[in-house]
């Protein structure tokens, strides 16, 4: 199996500097990095890779079986380690990935020393004395409108994922980016993101954590930023003066400078 090509494994920045690997969210792939990398590249080895499914990875490796889970895409994650042969790297996920990022240190702590969570969430769903920010009935129409109409569903989720409604082209990039993705393999993977529990995957995180908030986010409010902060003991929450649930984005320079002052703390 050659890992680099299926998941479309790209490394820059420094030889010699301790490694960060970027995991993007459901319908998305490294290219969501863009804005971010090349302040992260000047200090530091940047590991970039598209989950089998999206990007420019090896469709043909996709499996529903394996896919249908959150514990396949965490082992994505290991296999790139492993294949780059990393230690203690700084797992850096956005959204869904943040949940992986927490699966993939607990099954490989060799190759995983720190974690980013960027507009993290263990459960959209909310429960009793939890509010992920979406009933049943939210979740049940917008996966039964995926799959009626993919198309017309990332036409229509993409803005309000993105927030910035004053910047509609943020909203059309991933609008463009959710209608790259196949619609039968998006389907799975929104199923997988949007029914998961993994509130029980934080108690096992015990390496330093930072758990990075938008001030308005429309998929991952801040009660639930506070819930994963709680969860986790070695964590330190941060709330970005930014909107929506994509700040790699919308608010570049501030996400790096997080990102970039958490790893200084390491040090």
């Amino acid at each position: 199996m050659d890992v680099r090509r299926r998941n479309n494994v790209n490394v820059i920045g420094r030889d010699d500097a301790p490694v960060l690997v970027l995991a993007h969210g459901f319908g998305c792939d490294q290219n969501m990095w863009r804005l971010v990398v090349p302040a992260l590249a000047e200090r530091y080895r940047v590991v970039l890779f598209d989950y089998v499914g999206s990007g420019g990875s090896d469709l043909s490796a996709w499996s529903e079986a394996r896919y249908s889970s959150l514990h396949g895409y965490a082992a994505d994650v290991v296999d790139v380690c492993e294949e780059l042969d990393l230690r203690q790297a700084v797992f850096v996920g956005h959204s869904v990935s943040s949940m992986v990022g927490a699966l993939a240190a607990q099954a490989a702590p060799e190759r995983i020393g720190a974690l980013v969570m960027v507009t993290p969430s263990p459960r959209y769903l909310d429960d009793e004395g939890y509010h992920g920010g979406f009933s049943a009935e939210d979740i049940d129409e917008l996966l039964d409108s995926l799959e009626a109409n993919y198309l017309g569903w990332s036409s229509a989720m993409a803005p309000v994922i993105m927030g910035n409604p004053e910047r509609p082209e943020l909203g059309q990039e991933l609008t463009n980016s959710f209608c790259a993705t196949d619609p039968d393999i998006a389907r799975v993977f929104a199923r997988t993101t949007f029914l998961t529990d993994s509130r029980e995957d934080l108690k096992g995180v015990s390496v330093p954590t930072l758990v990075l908030e938008c001030e308005q986010d429309a998929i991952a409010p801040r009660e639930v930023g506070a819930y994963v902060h709680g969860a986790i003991p070695s964590s330190r929450l941060v709330t970005l003066d930014a909107t929506g649930h994509c700040p790699q984005l919308s608010a570049p320079e501030a996400t790096g400078a997080a990102i970039l002052d958490f790893l200084e703390s390491l040090k």
